[in-house]
């Protein structure tokens, strides 16, 4: 199977080598082949680690604390010098970065998700190419090392946030296997691991390194997450030759875990669930045609009525002028703005409400029609 969009999250132990230091050599191969699959017409997004550690490598003169604000200053400096080691290696290929940087609990609200969504998407549809990081100068659930605070985890987020086809989580070591082989010569690496249970995360203990903050217990936390979203995810090496070309390929490498179910069905499932459906909005002949026929986005212009109270970013029912449900999406404005704009074009949208979140009522992104 070749994969069209891929999040790749690259760990600061593979970023650093192991060292005190960003290891050029190491990022600038994986830069080539983003650029290889870029030049294929390939949507790469980057989750990067390595801030607190190029932030240790900036101020080495400095004595290291243990503190929690320390870490975050590290993360403050150390996250512009990753950001313009990237702009240097990949202005080589005349490639357009950009960068995100995520707390869950942007993505846990209705419109950061939707916001952030929306971001990443546009960046996607421009060929341009997000680097994504964990906010650690707000965030210190990374730092003290709670559980959703990883960049695993966070990778995971945003290959459901944007749709991905694949999660490849890139370390220093070759995949899932059944013991640590670093230190056990007998561990055997797991090719295909089917199902995410009891037992596979039994064997999994967080080995967190030094310049690291999750070990192999959180890629598979991430790997069940992503999975459950309808995204295939691999675990591997990094260092390997054209590892990232190879995997965009189907080709057989490190630790494979299958999409549990396929990402239609995610997102419905998400949709029709029990955190779904805010309010409902009633559309014109004109935009049923162009929803169900033309997969386009329901615009203002074709809205006849909001009914209910909803934000944007909560998710509607979209109605016929029957009274039929169409679809279900994530709304770009409130039922209250709805009101006002609905039925207009989207070009009065901004002097009707004095702001503007887009031209579409809800963008066929983050719709569902059944």
């Amino acid at each position: 199977m070749a994969y069209r969009r891929i999040v790749a999250k690259f760990g600061t132990s593979l970023l650093t080598s192991g060292t005190d230091h960003l290891d050029l050599q190491v990022m600038s191969t994986l830069v080539e082949q983003i650029t290889r699959l870029h030049r294929q017409g390939k949507e790469i997004v980057i989750i990067s680690s390595g801030a607190i550690a190029s932030g240790r490598q900036k101020l080495k003169e400095i004595p290291e604390r243990k503190n929690t604000p320390f870490k975050q200053v590290l993360a403050s400096v150390g996250q512009s010098h990753l950001m313009y080691t990237y702009e240097q290696l990949f202005s080589k290929y005349d490639i357009t970065i950009a960068q995100a940087l995520l707390t869950k609990e942007d993505l846990c609200d209705r419109s950061g998700y939707l916001n952030a969504r929306n971001t990443l998407l546009a960046l996607i549809e421009l060929g341009i190419i997000c680097i994504v990081n964990e906010n650690d100068v707000v965030a210190i659930e990374e730092l003290e090392g709670f559980k959703f605070g990883d960049n695993d985890n966070l990778s995971a987020m945003v290959a459901n946030l944007v749709d991905a086809d694949l999660l490849a989580l890139l370390t220093d070591i070759g995949g899932l296997y059944t013991a640590d082989p670093r230190y056990n010569p007998e561990a055997q690496l797991s090719r295909r691991v089917d199902k995410i249970d009891a037992e596979i995360e039994r064997m999994t203990s967080d080995t967190a390194s030094r310049q690291g903050v999750g070990g192999m217990a959180t890629k598979i936390e991430a790997a069940k997450l992503a999975t459950a979203s309808g995204v295939n995810v691999v675990i591997a090496d990094g260092r390997e030759p054209d590892i990232l070309v190879r995997m965009s390929q189907g080709e057989d490498t490190g630790t494979f875990v299958p999409a549990q179910v396929n990402k239609m069905e995610s997102k419905k499932r998400w949709m029709l669930s029990g955190l779904a459906s805010k309010g409902k909005v009633t559309v014109d002949k004109g935009a049923v045609l162009a929803l169900k026929e033309q997969n386009k986005s329901l615009l203002p212009a074709g809205v006849i009525r909001a009914g209910g109270e909803f934000q944007r970013g909560d998710i509607v029912d979209i109605l016929d002028k029957q009274g039929k449900c169409i679809g279900y999406g994530i709304s770009n404005y409130s039922s209250s703005d709805l009101a006002i704009i609905g039925g207009k074009h989207s070009d009065k949208i901004l002097g009707l409400l004095g702001y503007d979140y887009g031209d579409e009522a809800v963008h066929r992104n983050n719709m569902v029609i059944v």
